[in-house]
């Protein structure tokens, strides 16, 4: 989880820090990398659940809080991304309504 908001909050930045605008072009690449790999995030800690869970089900693994804290990991980062999905639809919206 800490990587998915990481990631995020390492592409925000005071606007006072940039020398130089950046392009319409460039801001798209940079939004669009950072979700890419918030999401393949997500989808990683998933998978290392379920192959934890799998592999305890079948007997491979004997130690219950590693597959438990892994489970927790994807929970987690699933709920946070859930959660920055609803901000980034709020704000759309909330676009969308204002008076030009």
């Amino acid at each position: 989880m800490s990587q998915f908001i990481n990631g995020i909050t390492n592409s925000i930045l005071p606007v006072n820090t940039y020398d130089k605008p950046i392009s319409p072009g460039k801001a798209h690449a940079n939004f669009a990398d950072n979700l890419k790999s918030a999401i393949e995030n997500v989808n990683k800690t998933q998978v290392i659940s379920n192959q934890k869970t799998e592999a305890f089900a079948r007997g491979e693994i004997e130690n219950l809080h590693d597959v438990m804290i892994a489970s927790q990991k994807s929970s987690v980062t699933l709920e946070a991304s859930v959660q920055v999905q609803r901000k980034v639809i709020d704000a759309y919206n909330e676009i969308m309504r204002m008076q030009v």
